[in-house]
């Protein structure tokens, strides 16, 4: 019975937040040990959530050509360094003030993407921005076992990229910053293979899912007012959790 509520939650989940190009890491984090897993398991299992549901919609872009493997190089490569860092550092570092550093991000974030009207104010082919984008995104996510696509994606928007294109790099970063903080976690968290196994499947099929639903149903403003929604609930669940 426990693995059937993992696979509905995960599958409902990667659906929703595939939609956005971002992974469910950041929700199934806390919702999860609700239903009784060990936090750090959580963590651990929401990591790898992240990579196959980012996976398949990538595999999706890929063939739509809808991918600039140019400007995700730079943070491909900072995130594949830092969220190793972040995640061992986990041991060490109380998550309660990493957390609301989080859930200030996440707001300002939203806000953003609601009120964002102007042309971008930075040129994205500086790549020295987007080296500090995904060491920075990076170790949060290690921090706190989560992918950093709701991090990304409103910065990528900032830079001047639309909502549909950000959303595309970074279903194709996140993999690279969720399996990094993954095998980094399995030295000192003992998994259940089979209900990796299980959840891994609702991930793959929700990725898909989410990623056609955002692809052919939803405008530019729509998956903008998406994402924005996303931060906010996201925020209010972080702050919830706090107290």
């Amino acid at each position: 019975m426990d693995l059937v509520i993992y696979f509905f939650l995960t599958l409902v989940f990667s659906t929703l937040f595939s939609m956005g190009g971002v992974g469910s890491a950041i929700a199934l984090v806390s919702i999860f040990p609700m239903a009784g897993m060990p936090l750090n398991l959580a963590k651990t299992v929401g990591l790898f959530i992240n990579s196959v549901s980012t996976i398949s919609g990538s595999i999706l872009n890929f063939l739509r050509r809808d991918l600039d493997f140019r400007f995700a190089l730079p943070l491909v490569i900072s995130i594949l360094i830092s969220t190793p860092v972040g995640a061992y550092l986990s041991q060490y570092i109380a998550e309660y003030w990493v957390k609301w550093v989080l859930i200030i991000f996440l707001l300002l974030s939203a806000s953003l993407l609601l009120i964002q009207k102007k042309k971008a104010q930075v040129n994205y082919t500086q790549t020295w921005i987007l080296y500090i984008i995904g060491a920075s995104v990076g170790l949060v996510s290690g921090l706190l076992g989560v992918g950093g696509g709701s991090l990304i994606i409103p910065l990528l928007i900032f830079l001047g990229f639309e909502p549909k294109k950000a959303a595309y790099t970074v279903s194709f970063v996140i993999p690279f910053s969720s399996l990094g903080g993954f095998f980094t976690y399995l030295h000192f968290v003992q998994m259940n293979w089979l209900l990796l196994a299980v959840v891994t499947i609702a991930a793959f099929l929700g990725g898909i899912i989410g990623n056609r639903i955002m692809h052919y149903r939803l405008s530019q403003q729509q998956v903008k007012q998406l994402l924005a929604v996303i931060l906010y609930l996201l925020a209010i669940k972080l702050t919830i959790s706090q107290f």
